[in-house]
């Protein structure tokens, strides 16, 4: 079985704590991760300014390069992972095993991941609004306005808490390197596969192993990520939100709340949008903190309901292979039924209706759908 090391900017390290990682129909091992700790993270957070030094060595625009190669190497390379080495076909049959996420669902989002990296200098172009990306070494410079400006790095590192349910979110965090910050990874415990198998990519295509550190475990490592790092990013649901409410060091991505709202002027014309609308709750297996939890309309609710219901309700779970399989899996034993029994709380106590029930059970465990 392959062993997946912590690893100390670049530095492998086999911790007496082993966790397995395994899939979440069958529970068969699929590989063993060294688990971090706190003490740990505290530490090497002595070298956290290195990071930023070496990638200070290369200038940012070879640094897009770079990243631009990693790109394809991500996708298309056979990379090193732990003491083994792991193919993309390899890559997305782990991914889909331990997540629950369909395959092909897995591949879409390698695609997203890779297009971000191969579009990183438009993607920081849009992100700073065309600044000349000298300025950000330098910390000064003149706006393309003829506006004076300064900018100063907050802190050499970013921490990322990062979650298990959709790999989509990893975008959020690629273009941290070529704007010469490093970064200090925790990756979710079902979902250590991509940020193992990007940071690898990024060595092979030249950014120095120095830059990143990766530290799997539980809820402990990641609150010493969040302690050591002077500015970091986590997910997590309401409460993880609320917990850092209001702190600068921490920017909290939580549970999705994006609507849909059809106009007076528009909702007469509902039926155009449908498609639309369905793919915004639906796509991804609605797993995206952008799926839309709500279509907000002033009348022909019902209607509208109706036919989403139509064309969500009859799909059917299949095998995580095939490719028309549209369903992920929960992969926390009991997470589904309890997430089914609060749907039938708010039905109760609301008085709305669920317009899916007449295509089957809502909820139900392999082999009984």
């Amino acid at each position: 079985m392959i062993h997946i090391p912590v690893s100390r900017w670049g530095e492998p390290y086999k911790s007496m704590e082993i966790d397995k990682v395994v899939h979440f129909a069958s529970g068969e091992p699929l590989a063993e991760v060294s688990r971090a700790n706190g003490g740990l993270i505290e530490r090497d957070m002595r070298h956290a300014k290195r990071a930023r030094e070496v990638l200070r060595e290369i200038p940012i625009p070879e640094l897009i390069n770079r990243v631009k190669k990693a790109a394809d190497l991500y996708v298309e390379a056979e990379l090193p992972l732990g003491d083994g080495t792991q193919t993309p076909d390899q890559f997305v049959r782990m991914q889909s095993a331990t997540t629950g996420l369909p395959e092909h669902m897995c591949r879409f989002n390698m695609k997203k991941n890779h297009f971000v990296l191969n579009q990183m200098d438009k993607m920081l172009d849009a992100l700073t609004r065309g600044l000349d990306l000298n300025i950000l070494s330098r910390g000064y410079g003149v706006e393309h306005r003829g506006v004076p400006v300064s900018y100063q790095v907050q802190s050499p590192v970013l921490g990322m808490v990062l979650p298990s349910n959709s790999p989509g979110v990893h975008t959020l965090w690629l273009p941290i390197i070529p704007m010469q910050v490093g970064l200090v990874l925790k990756p979710g415990p079902q979902e250590p596969w991509t940020p193992y198998r990007m940071t690898q990519a990024f060595v092979q295509a030249g950014i120095p192993k120095q830059a990143i550190a990766i530290y799997p475990g539980l809820g402990d490592v990641g609150a010493a990520v969040l302690n050591s790092c002077p500015r970091s990013l986590i997910f997590g649901g309401t409460a993880t939100v609320e917990q850092y409410k209001g702190n600068p060091r921490v920017q909290a991505h939580g549970p999705g709340f994006s609507k849909i709202i059809l106009g007076d002027d528009e909702v007469d014309n509902w039926p155009k949008y449908l498609d639309m609308m369905v793919d915004s709750v639906f796509i991804n297996s609605g797993r995206g903190c952008i799926n839309c939890s709500g279509v907000w309309v002033s009348r022909h609710g019902r209607e509208i309901a109706e036919a989403i219901a139509a064309k969500i309700g009859p799909v059917q779970p299949l095998p995580p292979e095939d490719p028309h399989s549209a369903l992920a899996a929960f992969t926390v034993p009991n997470q589904a039924d309890a997430i089914s029994a609060q749907i039938d709380q708010d039905l109760k106590e609301n008085g709305t209706q669920d317009m899916t029930a007449k295509f089957g059970a809502r909820a139900g465990e392999e082999g009984t759908l």
